[in-house]
């Protein structure tokens, strides 16, 4: 059990990091964040649509995969 904790904590952490890093990557809709650090700059240099839709789905996949690793966190402790 201890393995698998150790996996599932390791597991979390990545996916905590590419989800916020997915997240920043996102086009900036006017005077957030991305529009702070020059995101507002680009105007049709940015990505196209394609692109932001794979990012939507990458995010939403490792969005996922957070939710699941925590739900396996909590069942280990639950079960512990």
């Amino acid at each position: 059990m201890d393995i698998l904790r150790i996996i599932l904590q390791v597991l979390l952490v990545m996916s905590s990091f590419f989800l916020i890093m997915s997240i920043l990557l996102h086009k900036g809709k006017g005077g957030g964040l991305s529009d702070m650090f020059g995101g507002g700059i680009s105007s049709s240099a940015g990505s196209s649509g394609v692109a932001e839709r794979n990012l939507d789905r990458i995010t939403v996949g490792v969005g996922l995969m957070w939710s699941l690793t925590i739900i396996g966190l909590g069942l280990l402790v639950k079960l512990s």
